[in-house]
C-alpha cells in the first residue's frame, strides 16, 4: 500500500478508537452503578491506549514512512475484564436499559475495528505494522468476546424474567 493510503489507514483506526473511547467514557459518566462505571472506564481506558499505540505509529510512519517496532502489552483484554466482570454486572447491566443497550452497540463498534484492524494485519507487508494491526484485532475480539457474554447473560435474563422460554 502506498504511504498515503497507510497513514489513511492510521488515521481511521485513531478516529475508530477515539469514537470508542468516547462513547465508553459517556457511558461510565452516566451509570450510577458503581460496577457498571468501574467496567465501562476500563473499556474507555482500554482505547485510550489503543490511540496512543497508533498515534505513535502515525508519527513515525509520517516522518520516517516506516513503522516503529512495538513493545506491545503482553496482558489480554480478558485477563483485565475478568478481574471486573461478574455477576453483579451483568446484574445491574440487565436492570439498567440503557446500558444495556451500550453493550449491544459496542459490539458492533468492535466489530468493524475488528475488520480493519484484522484485514490490515492480512494485508500488511512490513512485520511492524502486521504485529501492531494482529495486536489491535486481537484486543477488540477478546472486546467483542466478553461484551457478546454480557448481552447473551443479560438477554437470557430478560427471557427468564419475562417467562420467554418454551419450557
Amino acid at each position: 500500500m502506498n504511504e498515503t493510503g497507510t497513514l489513511d489507514i492510521l488515521k481511521r483506526a485513531i478516529l475508530l478508537e477515539r469514537r470508542g473511547r468516547s462513547f465508553y467514557q459517556k457511558v461510565a459518566d452516566q451509570s450510577d452503578q458503581p460496577t457498571v462505571k468501574e467496567f465501562f472506564e476500563m473499556m474507555a481506558k482500554e482505547e485510550e491506549r489503543h490511540i496512543q499505540v497508533l498515534a505513535e505509529q502515525y508519527k513515525s510512519f509520517q516522518q520516517n514512512s516506516r513503522f516503529v517496532p512495538e513493545q506491545l502489552d503482553e496482558e489480554r483484554a480478558s485477563e483485565v475484564a475478568s478481574r471486573i466482570l461478574s455477576q453483579e454486572l451483568k446484574e445491574q447491566i440487565a436492570a439498567a436499559g440503557f446500558e444495556a443497550a451500550a453493550v449491544a452497540a459496542a459490539m458492533s463498534m468492535e466489530e468493524r475495528a475488528i475488520r480493519l484492524y484484522a484485514d490490515r494485519a492480512a494485508s500488511a507487508e512490513d512485520p511492524a505494522e502486521k504485529a501492531l494491526y494482529r495486536w489491535l484485532a486481537d484486543w477488540e475480539r477478546e472486546h467483542l468476546h466478553f461484551l457478546s457474554d454480557i448481552d447473551r447473560e443479560v438477554t437470557e435474563k430478560v427471557w427468564m424474567d419475562n417467562s420467554f422460554w418454551p419450557f
